[in-house]
């Protein structure tokens, strides 16, 4: 989502950098670059000033512009100002010491906000808790039945109302959650395509009668500016504790995500990156501010990672790296992993200094086409090709080429590529090192 706004940020700051000596002239003419780079990414217009405004007053201090690195210095006070403008710390949902736990979904229509109520259902589930969804929409039945099915899915309760008034269904659900010893209950109140009065009253008579411990405002990133009008229209008539923003993993500019809490006032508590029921993440505005300034973001890497792979899972990798028994299928299975972790694109982005590294459209593409490429000529095999991968003749390959819907070179590719990397490890695993950099030298 920030691509662009990065790559125009990093552009001013390279300038910087490369000075030795900076004056108050270069620093204000690179904040007004600054200040266009954020109105372009459609960033409120008082939120920019205020920012710019910040970063401007400690920026051209003598003790900035006398430092051996006042370029850095300048990056790094722009860094600190932008992770107070997205909220400083990490909001956490607050959990009620007695359960069960009321979370309250708001929203407008087509914001995702029943998805969202899906992705936090699997969330608390992953922590042990028993989880009741509640499906409030009564005005679009297909809610309550995409409520229901997300259910299924991750594997939680779905509250069957007995009433047609969200009032009563929400007051009931909860009754029934108490008696039932629910951990936390989730409610997925109606939307419109627009705000209107009767819209907010409803939820107005939800949070009085229910009194929940979290309300949520979902809105779709994708909508801008528009996104922290609606926002500040719905906590001035209802009032909420946190925002979600879904479709973060879109092509909008990122204006909604910078602009929302200094406009509400509210935090920003989770992400939405996908459609997947996995796809969404804590906010945190310093690993945020560290993606947008193109310096990565490897704790939420290293988090994935650990979601992704278990720890007996490593060490049983591990085990066979060290013996040599490293096979296809364990490639296979590597492969997968990393897919779990999401797009190439957002795992770039999180590792420092690859964001920099502009790859076209078409070329992660490519990239994404390669890996399920590679992913079919391995399932084309049979179990002892994939453990034996020495054994594959040319009609074996031929065959395998057929079923997986590639060409006999892609196959030949594939296998040349791991006999290489399997003999990389023998020499890892040897002490070898020396060696390495010789067989790297094939590969330019």
């Amino acid at each position: 989502m920030f691509d662009a706004l990065t790559g125009k940020l990093d552009a001013v700051f390279k300038k910087l950098r490369g000075r030795g000596v900076l004056k108050e002239e270069d620093v204000k003419e690179a904040l007004r670059e600054v200040r266009l780079a954020l109105l372009e990414a459609d960033v409120n217009f008082k939120v920019v000033k205020e920012f710019v405004g910040k970063v401007q007053e400690r920026a051209v201090g003598q003790e900035i512009l006398s430092s051996l690195t006042p370029g850095q210095q300048v990056v790094k006070i722009v860094h600190e100002e932008l992770v107070g403008l997205l909220g400083g710390t990490q909001a956490k949902l607050h959990l009620s010491p007695n359960p069960p736990t009321v979370v309250m979904m708001v929203g407008l229509q087509g914001s995702g906000k029943t998805t969202t109520a899906g992705k936090l259902a699997r969330n608390f589930k992953k922590d042990g808790r028993k989880v009741l969804l509640v499906p409030a929409d009564t005005r679009r039945p297909a809610a309550i039945e995409q409520l229901k099915t997300l259910a299924r899915q991750v594997g939680v309760d779905a509250y069957n109302a007995t009433s047609t008034d969200p009032v009563a269904i929400c007051r009931d659900a909860k009754t029934h959650a108490e008696r039932s010893l629910f951990d936390v209950v989730i409610l997925d109140t109606a939307g419109r395509l627009q705000i209107d009065e009767p819209l907010m009253d409803e939820l107005r008579q939800i949070k009085t009668s229910v009194k929940p411990h979290e309300v949520l405002f979902v809105a779709d990133a994708m909508t801008g500016q528009e996104a922290v009008n609606i926002a500040e229209k719905f906590n001035v008539d209802v009032g909420f504790d946190g925002v979600v923003l879904t479709k973060m993993d879109g092509d909008a500019r990122g204006g909604a995500a910078l602009s929302v809490r200094a406009v509400t006032g509210k935090p920003l508590k989770f992400v939405g990156m996908g459609e997947k029921l996995e796809a969404i993440e804590p906010f945190f505005p310093d690993r945020m501010a560290s993606r947008i300034l193109g310096m990565g973001d490897m704790l939420s890497l290293i988090e994935k990672a650990q979601e992704t792979v278990s720890r007996e899972e490593a060490e049983k990798l591990a085990k066979k790296l060290r013996k040599s028994e490293f096979t296809l299928e364990d490639f296979k299975d590597q492969l997968k992993q990393v897919r779990k972790m999401g797009s190439l694109e957002s795992l770039l982005g999180m590792i420092p200094g690859m964001s920099k590294l502009k790859m076209a459209d078409a070329d992660m593409q490519k990239g994404e086409e390669e890996l399920k490429r590679v992913e079919a000529i391995i399932n084309s095999m049979t179990p002892k090709e994939r453990n034996n991968h020495t054994i594959i003749n040319g009609s074996r390959r031929s065959r395998i080429a057929r079923g997986s819907g590639t060409q006999v070179q892609d196959v030949n590719r594939l296998l040349k590529q791991f006999a290489e990397m399997q003999k990389m490890m023998k020499m890892m695993k040897g002490g070898k090192a020396k060696n390495i950099g010789r067989m790297l030298g094939g590969f330019r």
